[in-house]
């Protein structure tokens, strides 16, 4: 019986974390249709913005529309920025001619005007309320 009680209060605990989470809407606008998929990083924090391996989820949606949708389910309360890129050859990153130009569409919440690489600031936004959606607008 102890044990039992002592894992429900340890359970009650997890409540409100799971009670907390949110449901993230993001849409791609303006996406030219074409091979691969549009894929959405989801970056929680200003560390490893920028480096997919360092994001906090990644989901992936056809790219054969103008536009692209994904559902990021229990993201907690926070500071997030996506960014959402056309990898037209599947290969799981965004290609860039010369080391630092997009060869493929790409586009970043908040729809932030860029100049030189783009940071984690004007890109983010909060998750504070059990429901969010965001438009993405993508650049070819």
């Amino acid at each position: 019986m102890c044990v039992v009680l002592g894992l429900g209060l340890a359970g009650a605990g997890l409540l409100p974390a799971i009670a907390d989470a949110a449901d993230l809407e993001v849409t791609a606008s303006h996406v030219v249709p074409g091979p691969g998929s549009i894929r959405f990083v989801l970056y929680r924090g200003a560390e490893g913005f920028r480096h997919e391996d360092k994001a906090f989820r990644v989901l992936s949606a056809p790219a054969g529309t103008g536009s692209a949708s994904v559902h990021f389910q229990d993201v907690p309360p926070g500071r997030y920025a996506v960014m959402a890129y056309h990898d037209a050859n599947d290969d799981r990153k965004l290609d860039l001619r010369l080391g630092m130009f997009p060869k493929e569409g790409w586009g970043l919440s908040n729809n932030p005007r860029v100049m030189g690489p783009p940071g984690f600031a004007p890109s983010s936004f909060a998750v504070d309320e059990p429901d969010r959606s965001i438009v993405i607008e993508m650049h070819y």
